[in-house]
């Protein structure tokens, strides 16, 4: 948005009217219906021949690249506008929003591009300079926090938001402070560390419960505890241990869905962060039950709270297109192909591995954290129609693509039962030394840790 009434309030000076027509012309274009984005665009272009003053110069500069970078492929021109945007704003005081919005766009442009290296040091200069302004401390600290975990750099990740969770609690936001440590134990159990994961949530648990605050909020940040606890237990194996948390879970949800978003402001600035949507809670909500259902082996329940969570997932995606919706809607159709795999549903496996395969291919992202499973579920598909040569190949295809110590063990497994049918006894002998060795391997891991601990 080009937040017109904001960025009058904000001026130093009462701006002249032709820059009030310009942008009051840009603002009802981009919200027409259809957007006219070009049209959009000539509007904001037009304030700068005219030489404006340096803040309204940065923030014009700003909104172009934020309308190329939403609305059009034409990421030079916004990359351009951006950087101009964020080197003018350094300049001139107080003027915080400007320039650490033009900063954290440009980083998301520089990843899109797979610029990382120029996104780093940027989103670091940022957070250096941003720790009088909370709000973007502490979300330039999520960024790059984020930036770090999409390269598979947990360690650094952790870091900056253990630096996150520190902060908060010195500008006394409670609940920014819980949010840093929720995504701090969320990348610790990514990680398998369980043992620093209990102590943590341990103590998000105490301020969860002791935070008084609007109440959306507050359950929000009880549905990410209760999810954190749900997923360690099922990590553990512990599918008994899990059903008081995913009860506790289920009436969580329910409770949110009868709240009313209010339109009030946290009188902290440290505190305008959400988690996620309700509507986005509610699925990631059914993902878990499912998850659960599968382990504990009631494959009817499964197959009833995927279905519900499908309809879901796809009334969602016709009004927004979160990247999170398509990862939500890939894990669930993972969990249910393999439950149609061992109630003899072939067909419809099938046709649900084919919709993985085309959610794959809109997003690389997705395809690369995905397509070891992909592949063993291929695998799997093709031993259930007793095709072990193409299941021998999936699986061997699957142990090249992926790191994940139980994937690895899972895929390993199912290879072994394939040379056995094949009555390949060499190779079978190979595969389990292999699988003997990681085993070893993860124990002495497990021994050093415990010892360094």
């Amino acid at each position: 948005r080009l937040h017109l009434p904001c960025a009058l309030a904000r001026a130093a000076a009462p701006a002249p009217s032709w820059y009030l027509a310009l942008l009051g012309l840009a603002e009802h274009f981009r919200t027409s219906s259809p957007p006219k984005v070009r049209l959009c665009v000539h509007c904001l272009q037009a304030v700068l021949p005219r030489k404006p003053p340096a803040r309204m110069e940065a923030r014009t500069h700003l909104q172009l690249g934020s309308v190329l970078y939403h609305h059009t492929r034409n990421g030079d021109q916004a990359r351009g506008h951006l950087e101009k945007a964020w080197l003018i704003s350094q300049q001139i005081p107080q003027f915080e929003d400007v320039k650490f919005e033009a900063a954290s766009l440009l980083s998301e442009l520089y990843c899109q591009e797979n610029s990382v290296d120029a996104a780093k040091p940027l989103l670091r200069k940022a957070i250096q300079i941003s720790q009088q302004t909370p709000y973007w401390h502490c979300r330039l600290l999520f960024q790059l926090a984020q930036l770090h975990t999409l390269e598979k750099d947990l360690v650094s990740a952790c870091d900056l938001l253990g630096v996150g969770a520190e902060y908060a609690r010195v500008v006394g936001s409670e609940y920014t402070r819980a949010l840093f440590l929720l995504s701090k134990g969320m990348l610790l159990l990514m990680e398998r560390k369980l043992q620093e994961v209990h102590p943590l949530l341990t103590l998000c648990g105490q301020i969860v419960e002791n935070w008084q605050g609007n109440p959306i909020q507050k359950e929000s940040l009880r549905v990410f505890f209760l999810v954190l606890q749900v997923t360690h237990y099922l990590d553990a194996g512990q599918v008994k241990s899990v059903k008081p948390c995913l009860k506790q879970l289920q009436q969580c949800i329910q409770t949110i869905s009868t709240l009313h978003d209010d339109e009030i402001l946290p009188s902290n600035p440290a505190d305008l962060f959400h988690w996620l949507p309700k509507e986005h809670m509610c699925v990631l909500v059914y993902l878990v039950t499912v998850m659960h259902s599968m382990q504990a082996g009631y494959l009817e329940k499964a197959q009833k709270y995927t279905d519900k969570a499908l309809m879901q997932l796809e009334k969602l995606k016709m009004l927004d297109c979160s990247p999170i919706l398509s990862s939500f809607q890939v894990i669930l159709l993972e969990h249910i192909i393999m439950c149609r795999l061992v109630t003899g549903h072939k067909a419809t496996a099938l046709q649900e591995i084919s919709q993985v395969c085309q959610l794959c291919q809109q997003s690389p992202r997705l395809f690369s954290n995905h397509a070891a499973q992909l592949h063993t579920l291929l695998g799997l598909y093709c031993i259930s129609v007793n095709c072990m040569d193409n299941a021998e190949a999936q699986f061997t295809t699957a142990l090249r693509l992926t790191t994940h110590q139980e994937l690895w063990a899972f895929i390993v497994t199912n290879l072994a039962s394939v040379y056995i049918r094949e009555g390949n006894r060499h190779q079978e002998v190979c595969v389990w030394l292999n699988f003997f060795q990681m085993l070893c391997g993860q124990m002495v891991r497990c021994q050093f840790e415990q010892a360094k601990a």
